[in-house]
């Protein structure tokens, strides 16, 4: 429990790290949200207009003083209020979370259907034409920016052959099916990067594990080849897939900006990018500093889960 302990104050003191390196940047960053907010068109604010801003917003006090101010309001869970319309930005991001992390899900759950029967095939044919088809093909799903598979998908599901919608949302509650439709083309253009991954790592672990002497020993009892590959290959293979799988879920996180936009998929990344470019600093800081949190969180889950497989690593 000790070494649980410690890990987690390890990873509430790196949420603080990330916070406060995201406030001080963004507010060194060249611009006045005063002015941006004001600004229509081609006219520009005056001066008492923006002065008048900067006061109700609190821009006018010192750097350190709102820094303070945002750390203590952090720690009973204010994040603050948008500039834009005053909506509390909690609330916006509790809205929006929900369906990037059903979006991660979905590309989670499809790249490992895809990326373990691929990666377990390649290595029972390791060298063999199967084996290198698979392997091309995962560099070169690897290799295509998310962006372009995306547009493609688009070009070719929704407008060439009619199959489904470019993009959009409707709530699941409201159409059931619509909303897993609509979701599908998202979750596969994130998930084809992932399954690529997850193959290469399966192909590798089932390597590892078929060199292993109770593999060996299965068969020279006469175990039936299928329950050698599957309950003894394929099971010890999985604990550096999932470890990978949880990793690249922080990371997913942070790479759905392009996808939300590209299928007008209304999810955290995307009021990320509309923070950004409103120079919403309240809302640019929740944004980032919730999936920083939720990233330390996958990577605190993974350090325990095996540290309680290990006892080890609980003394390292």
């Amino acid at each position: 429990m000790t070494w649980i302990a410690r890990r987690i104050v390890s990873s509430l003191v790196l949420v603080w790290v990330v916070a406060s390196i995201v406030f001080l940047s963004i507010h060194f960053v060249p611009g006045d949200p005063a002015v941006t907010l004001l600004t229509q068109g081609s006219s520009a604010p005056s001066v008492e207009a923006v002065e008048a801003l900067r006061v109700k917003l609190g821009l006018d006090r010192p750097v350190l003083a709102q820094y303070l101010d945002g750390m203590s309001s952090l720690l009973v869970g204010d994040l603050g209020s948008s500039m834009q319309d005053g909506s509390p930005v909690l609330r916006e991001i509790l809205k929006r979370l929900p369906r990037t992390l059903e979006l991660i899900g979905a590309a989670a759950v499809i790249s490992l259907v895809i990326g373990i029967p691929a990666g377990f095939l390649a290595a029972l044919r390791q060298n063999g034409l199967l084996d290198r088809i698979l392997s091309a093909i995962a560099g070169l799903c690897q290799s295509i920016p998310v962006f372009v598979i995306g547009t493609v998908m688009i070009l070719v599901f929704a407008q060439k052959l009619r199959w489904i919608s470019a993009g959009g949302f409707v709530d699941f509650m409201v159409d059931p099916v619509g909303h897993l439709v609509l979701l599908l083309m998202p979750a596969s253009a994130i998930a084809i990067d992932l399954a690529a991954t997850v193959m290469r790592i399966t192909r590798s672990s089932v390597l590892d594990v078929m060199r292993k002497e109770y593999v060996r020993t299965a068969r020279s009892k006469g175990v039936p080849e299928f329950r050698v590959q599957t309950r003894h290959v394929l099971r010890n293979a999985l604990a550096p897939i999932v470890t990978v799988v949880a990793l690249n879920l922080g990371s997913l996180l942070g790479g759905t900006v392009l996808v939300e936009y590209v299928f007008n998929w209304p999810g955290l990344s995307g009021l990320l990018v509309e923070a950004v470019n409103a120079r919403d600093y309240p809302m640019v800081v929740g944004c980032i500093l919730t999936i920083s949190t939720l990233f330390v969180f996958l990577n605190l889950l993974v350090e325990i889960a095996y540290g309680l497989l290990d006892p080890r690593i609980r003394r390292a």
